[in-house]
């Protein structure tokens, strides 16, 4: 779980009731129409600009923001270490009787111990990237349309209740419900887009950056293995990746 996501949405949400609660009574930020101009609209018009299977499957890739299951570089250096020793001593057969936790590391060191061709283990696993990528991308370009649709659609409930406020002057009784329309719809359109949307949109954008770097670092790895190199090279083949105060080292894993 990841608690900075966690602690964020619950915070901020917090504030937000604890302010509303401060100055009366919460149901008078309810209303009907607001939460299906604002809800309602907003989804549609998001269903307009994707395809409907990416749209439901963001919901999906939204769980990402809310969890932490990136493997740290440093053991993902370290266990890339510990599999160029057993490729030195026993070979890259010697490789298959050794046990991954990463699914990515484990899928490319099949590959190698199956034989095949350096550059085609490459091409395999730097496609593999891509497309993992670009589905991420998908999820984070969804949840950005969310929060630029959610505050115009509350600009469009505003307009309709200033419109159905003017039309009634003459109705004091009309004014009041016309009136909660028009501020409320712009209320909801920006708690959707800043306080859901846009942050779970950065987040996912930041958990896509983190699986980039994770999965260059292991191809790095696997490229380096397959060609034998020495475990002190890969080592600072990886760590190149790294700022300083991350980097990896062997002796002081030892110490």
């Amino acid at each position: 779980m990841d608690l900075a996501t966690l602690i964020g949405l619950l915070g901020a949400f917090g504030m937000v009731l604890a302010s509303m609660l401060m100055g009366g009574d919460v149901s008078m930020f309810y209303n009907a129409p607001s939460i299906m101009i604002v809800c309602g609209g907003t989804i549609m018009v998001v269903l307009m600009k994707f395809p409907l299977k990416a749209t439901l499957g963001s919901f999906g890739v939204a769980a990402k923001a809310f969890k932490d299951k990136a493997q740290k570089p440093s053991e993902i250096i370290e266990q890339s270490i510990n599999l160029a020793n057993v490729a030195r001593k026993e070979g890259l057969l010697g490789l298959e009787s050794v046990e991954v936790d990463n699914e990515f590391l484990r899928n490319g060191i099949q590959l190698v111990v199956d034989g095949n061709d350096p550059v085609l283990v490459q091409k395999m696993l730097s496609k593999e990237i891509s497309l993992s990528i670009e589905r991420n991308e998908i999820g984070v370009n969804i949840f950005k349309a969310f929060g630029d649709v959610a505050p115009a659609m509350g600009m469009i409930g505003t307009l309709i209740g200033l419109v159905q406020m003017m039309s009634n002057m003459s109705d004091p009784a009309s004014i009041g419900p016309a009136m909660a329309v028009a501020l409320l719809t712009t209320f909801y359109g920006a708690i959707i887009a800043n306080v859901l949307a846009l942050p779970i949109a950065d987040k996912l954008a930041h958990r896509s950056n983190e699986e980039r770097l994770t999965k260059s670092m292991i191809l790095e790895g696997i490229s380096a293995i397959q060609e034998g190199l020495n475990p002190r090279m890969i080592e600072g083949l990886l760590n190149a990746y790294l700022p300083e105060n991350q980097k990896y080292s062997a002796d002081n894993k030892a110490a």
